[in-house]
């Protein structure tokens, strides 16, 4: 054999074992195996509709013309190839909801914080050392209960020298005046003898007051915060003991702009919300501060809202609306449900499983809703998403929220 001839074979021999082994897997013959076992190319498969069940136009569903997927014309996503909608049944699924009549307010939006109806800082009328503490941080006391007492035996002894006096003076004016009516003493000495014990009187009141004043009494009913001293703590009137307020009853501070200062602000109702809590709560103007602060351009507003409760407390944010008009029964749609055209506005409405784009009249706008004034009726259910993709007659699925 020639040499040429014996490397072509050495060449060749290779080769041929490579393909005998790859083929199966680069497909060089993979149809006729799949033939042999009754199966058909996954390119064969997109083409004609065939899966593996082995019956023409039909898959695992057993459903003419589909593929895995169990429909017809379909994918393995389950979604007709003719236009149809994820869901089915060509509907498209947005969200909406049910109008019906409701409470709307309207009315100028502000912030402010609540303040207590009464508040102090407890402190004493006299110097000297607490003897004794007689209420509890965070506690509730009435009006003259006592906090403090302050050291008084000093005045305590005053007080029963100037007593005893005071008896022996009065027993004495009354043995001069039988003997003025005699005329056994002069009208001078019983006059002088008057006068001391006039003295000796005021002294005793002066000492029951600075007595009294070593009590250190609750001004008003409310609630007593942290207290600043303890027993053996020496106080003076500069000295804070306690801190006092009264929540019963809270003041809502704010301000508004200057435009509305010739509007009559008194009593009128306040809607406002506080963090920590979903109600609404309310509140009624008792007094306008018409001074035009000359930094914000604002005037001042108070309001009064009883909290007989306790449920709201001093120093919390709320932010309100000065309420100017009120309607009981006000057909509101959420203001992204309202889609703006040329001159006018409209609203997508689902009517017997249809959407239908209609006209309204809008009124009145709060944070989150509009007044549909003409164009809506109660029951209606107003669709608010999905609207982009909506068209006139367009089949939709409603799934409704509050």
């Amino acid at each position: 054999m020639k040499k040429g001839t014996k490397i072509a074979l050495w060449i060749s021999i290779p080769l041929v074992l490579l393909i005998w082994f790859a083929g199966p897997r680069l497909g060089l013959w993979g149809n006729r195996d799949l033939k042999k076992k009754g199966e058909v190319p996954a390119a064969q498969v997109q083409a004609t509709g065939q899966g593996p069940g082995g019956q023409q136009g039909h898959g695992p569903g057993g459903q003419q013309g589909q593929t895995q997927g169990g429909q017809q014309g379909q994918t393995q996503g389950g979604q007709k190839g003719q236009g149809q909608r994820p869901g089915g049944q060509g509907q498209l699924p947005v969200t909406g909801t049910i109008a019906k009549p409701s409470y709307l307010t309207n009315g100028i939006r502000s912030a402010g914080s609540l303040l207590a109806n009464e508040e102090v800082d407890i402190v004493g009328k006299v110097s000297g050392k607490v003897t004794a503490v007689y209420f509890k941080e965070g506690s509730k006391v009435k009006k003259g209960d006592l906090l403090v007492k302050i050291y008084d035996e000093d005045l305590q002894a005053q007080l029963r020298r100037s007593e005893i006096q005071e008896k022996m003076l009065s027993e004495k004016l009354e043995r001069q005046r039988v003997l003025l009516s005699k005329d056994a003493v002069s009208r001078e000495a019983f006059d002088q003898l008057q006068t001391d014990y006039n003295v000796i009187l005021a002294d005793i009141n002066l000492l029951k007051v600075r007595i009294a004043e070593t009590e250190v009494r609750a001004p008003f009913d409310g609630v007593i915060g942290f207290r600043y001293v303890s027993e053996g703590t020496y106080v003076t009137p500069q000295v804070k003991i306690a801190h006092l307020f009264d929540q019963s009853i809270l003041k809502l501070e704010f301000a508004i702009n200057e435009k509305y200062v010739s509007e009559n602000l008194m009593g009128k109702k306040i809607s406002f919300k506080t963090e920590g809590y979903r109600d609404e709560f309310f509140a009624t103007v008792y007094a306008v501060d018409y001074r035009i602060d000359q930094t914000t351009r604002t005037i001042g507003l108070r309001a009064r809202y009883d909290n007989r409760t306790g449920k709201l407390v001093p120093g919390m944010y709320a932010s309100l609306t000065l309420i100017t008009d009120e309607k009981m029964n006000a057909l509101q749609v959420p203001t992204e449900a309202i889609v703006p055209e040329m001159n006018e506005k409209k609203i997508w409405v689902a009517r017997n499983g249809r959407a239908e784009l209609i006209p309204v009249v809008t009124g009145a706008r709060t944070a989150s809703a509009i007044e549909v004034i003409s164009g809506l009726a109660a029951g209606d259910t107003v669709l608010t998403t999905g609207l982009i993709q909506l068209r006139p007659n367009m089949a939709v699925r409603v799934n409704i929220t509050e």
